[in-house]
């Protein structure tokens, strides 16, 4: 099976959004208001393609962005420079063919030139734990734990070191 990554585009959205949901409670919800509103302010907003059905997608801002996320907030008061992943999903019937991989290393070149870390979360409640692991085997370290959502759910905030090329 082959797969290319390509900048989404406004027509995207629908393809975004329906992978987005399908990917609950691991992301929040967005509506196409929101996802139009970050990706006007997006680092990286990439779609995974194979042949023509949408298989995945990854959301990426810099420092300095308008976004409310707490966890986006936590990043900013803590590093001066980073590129936060705000979601990365992959579709089901893609799962495990290496394209979460893909679209980090995609992301990873890009955001060499840029900033020195790269930031995520990943749920610890309710429990993601694929995603933890995941994210330990790219490199990614716990820096921190945060309650969301009323405590409701629980993120361990993670960070890459990466080098400048």
């Amino acid at each position: 099976m082959s797969f290319s990554i390509k900048p989404a585009r406004t027509a995207d959205y629908g393809s975004i959004l329906t992978l987005n949901e399908a990917a609950l409670p691991h992301v929040n919800s967005i509506g196409v208001a929101e996802l139009s509103a970050l990706s006007k302010q997006a680092f990286a907003l990439d779609l995974v393609w194979s042949d023509q059905t949408a298989a995945g997608f990854m959301l990426a801002l810099r420092e300095g962005s308008d976004y409310r996320s707490l966890n986006y907030r936590w990043f900013s008061k803590h590093y001066s420079q980073f590129v936060y992943v705000d979601r990365i999903v992959v579709a089901e019937p893609f799962a495990r063919q290496g394209l979460g991989r893909l679209l980090y290393t995609r992301l990873e070149k890009r955001a060499s030139q840029a900033a020195p870390v790269l930031a995520c979360e990943v749920n610890l409640r309710p429990a993601n734990p694929e995603s933890l692991a995941f994210h330990k085997l790219l490199g990614f370290n716990e820096v921190g734990r945060q309650e969301t959502e009323n405590g409701e759910k629980q993120v361990a905030l993670m960070i890459k070191k990466i080098e400048s090329e």
